[in-house]
């Protein structure tokens, strides 16, 4: 059985936390990864000779320009509402990088995406923790952004 093809805003949800995890990492600004992202991830036939003719899901590269761009511009406001529902104690620089982007990204989406329904945006990031992580990092991504949604969202 073949499964369905991921939903473009899903594979763009991936490719954001993907270049957040990046440009943490390696210093490049955001335009230079949108531009790497758009010119050489998406949308690219496979490699494997296998795979002849078939190419990469593909994204929704809007949203995913805005998701990282929206990340960059109102990081200090995403990180004050994320940091301030962790556990006492806990700072936002001691989670996880990849842990950290999904947030960043999800909280992004609930603070400025209202067309983005809260559950989808929760439910799309616990899916990507589930992806990467075995342990207790998918409910944590759960309850944080959960969280976030209560403290912005509410009404």
């Amino acid at each position: 059985m073949s499964r369905a093809a991921p939903k473009p805003r899903s594979v763009a949800r991936l490719a954001a936390v993907q270049a957040l995890y990046q440009m943490e990492v390696s210093g490049v600004g955001a335009e230079a990864v949108i531009r790497e992202f758009n010119e050489h991830r998406f949308d690219r036939d496979l490699p494997d000779e296998a795979a002849e003719g078939q190419t990469l899901a593909a994204a929704d590269e809007a949203f995913f320009a805005d998701l990282v761009r929206g990340v960059v511009a109102n990081q200090r406001q995403i990180d004050t509402a994320v940091a301030k529902r962790l556990a006492s104690g806990w700072r936002l620089e001691r989670i996880d990088a990849t842990v950290r982007a999904m947030l960043r990204a999800g909280a992004y989406e609930l603070t400025h995406r209202a067309d983005v329904p809260t559950e989808v945006a929760i439910d799309e990031y616990v899916e990507l923790a589930k992806s990467f992580f075995a342990g207790p990092e998918p409910g944590f991504v759960n309850g944080a952004l959960d969280a976030v949604a209560q403290d912005v969202r509410a009404g």
